[in-house]
């Protein structure tokens, strides 16, 4: 089974094309990862970039994922310790790094700019490594 750390522009991507996860993936995010969704939902509706009736299905999308979500002690030093090396301004990128690196195979993200910046801590995957 591969593990795969997810955020939530990659939750979004995945709910917008109603994608299939095989069972041989497994999806992993930080706890943060539900109130980033929300949010982004929401900004979408209120920008006019989507309808209510869409961001719904979308977060019904995701809840329905079988994503395992985790923030544990270790986790939040880990991140802590990640953004401060990378001298990031706060910890919300470096807590999915952090789980990708103490419990995934890969980190699946849409930012090329995260990626380039992890690429040295962790396995960058693309998208389409969940089909």
């Amino acid at each position: 089974m591969t593990k795969y750390v997810i955020g939530p522009d990659v939750a979004l991507r995945l709910a917008r094309d109603e994608a299939v996860i095989p069972d041989e993936h497994q999806l992993l995010a930080p706890t943060l990862l539900r109130s980033q969704l929300l949010s982004l939902l929401y900004q979408a509706v209120r920008h006019g970039e989507m309808t209510k009736k869409d961001a719904d299905r979308q977060l019904n999308y995701v809840r329905a994922l079988r994503i395992r979500l985790l923030g544990d002690r270790v986790l939040q030093n880990v991140a802590w310790k990640i953004a401060d090396e990378l001298g990031w301004p706060d910890t919300l990128d470096a807590e999915y790094v952090a789980l990708t690196r103490l419990q995934a195979d890969a980190l699946i993200t849409l930012d090329a700019k995260l990626a380039h910046a992890v690429k040295h801590l962790v396995t960058i995957a693309p998208i389409e490594a969940l089909s």
